[in-house]
């Protein structure tokens, strides 16, 4: 038999990867937080494995509880007019996890700065320490350093 490209796109769509969100393979540091009840019970750091429009795979380093709400803080790659390190905050709901993978479908994402690069510098660490800050959704988040 022989296959159009039609019928192999078709059968693509049907058999292969049918998230609605072209995902990208990107591995960036992150800082997670656990959140219920607008109370944080758990945090720690890992990594992006990939990312897109609608949600975060990501290896916390251990496994966590499918159906909690999570924030991450992860440090963005490029610097705002080549001065200030990014974070790409986001807001989401835990929707699957297995083998330290761990499925977040997001609710909500930002950009924020966090200080200028002179201010990381001289203080000795490029991602300056995490504070706590109230989302305007009534959510606890994460705040890393100077927001402009």
């Amino acid at each position: 038999m022989d296959w159009s490209t039609e019928d192999v796109e078709r059968f693509d769509r049907i058999n292969g990867d049918r998230r609605q969100d072209r995902r990208y393979k990107i591995n960036l540091d992150l800082r997670w937080k656990l959140i219920r009840r607008r109370r944080v019970l758990d945090s720690g750091v890992g990594r992006t494995v990939d990312l897109s429009s609608g949600g975060i795979l990501f290896d916390p380093g251990r496994q966590l509880p499918v159906g909690l709400n999570v924030e991450l803080a992860i440090s963005w790659p490029v610097l705002l007019r080549n001065e200030a390190p990014m974070q790409l905050i986001v807001s989401g709901r835990i929707v699957r996890a297995a083998h330290n993978r761990t499925a977040v479908a997001m609710n909500q994402h930002e950009f924020r700065t966090s200080g200028t690069l002179a201010e990381a510098r001289r203080s000795g660490s490029a991602t300056p320490p995490p504070a706590s800050l109230q989302l305007a959704n009534g959510t606890v988040g994460l705040a890393f350093g100077k927001y402009r």
